[in-house]
């Protein structure tokens, strides 16, 4: 995993199954995990907006917009750009061809695809009942799936 951002400067925990009310991964340990990072969230919020209060001090003469362009025409090339989102790395590639300010491909990789390509691995041997908690514990947005 890469440092990015101000993560390096914060203290937080990455909570993981630990399977302590049955198999690790299970819907259980997948929803305590979920849990855990909400914790871990907040205490990084907490430490942000301590930052925020104590580091910088706001000017009413700066105007972040004025720095930024009003159209950017990248150089002809291929990048892909990645963030952390709730339901796990949103991923951005972009093709670039240096004439224009419009990329000539994008492509989103969404999150929710790739977490429920694991559906038939945790789902095997179980009842067709649990199929439900279990789809909900892996919290998918079925509309980013088509991706």
């Amino acid at each position: 995993m890469d440092a990015y951002s101000d993560y390096p400067e914060l203290e937080f925990n990455i909570p993981i199954g630990e399977g302590k009310m049955g198999k690790t991964g299970d819907c259980w340990d997948r929803t305590w995990v979920r849990v855990e990072e909400i914790r871990e969230s907040m205490k990084i919020i907490e430490q942000c907006l301590q930052k925020l209060t104590t580091d910088h001090k706001r000017t009413r003469d700066f105007d972040p917009q004025a720095l930024v362009p009003k159209k950017i025409r990248p150089k002809a090339q291929d990048f892909y750009i990645r963030g952390e989102n709730p339901k796990g790395e949103l991923g951005f590639f972009f093709r670039t061809d240096g004439r224009n300010d419009i990329p000539f491909r994008v492509k989103v990789r969404a999150p929710s695809f790739v977490n429920l390509s694991i559906l038939p691995e945790i789902s095997r041997g179980v009842l067709i009942a649990d199929l439900i908690a279990i789809l909900g514990s892996i919290d998918i947005v079925l509309g980013e799936v088509d991706r």
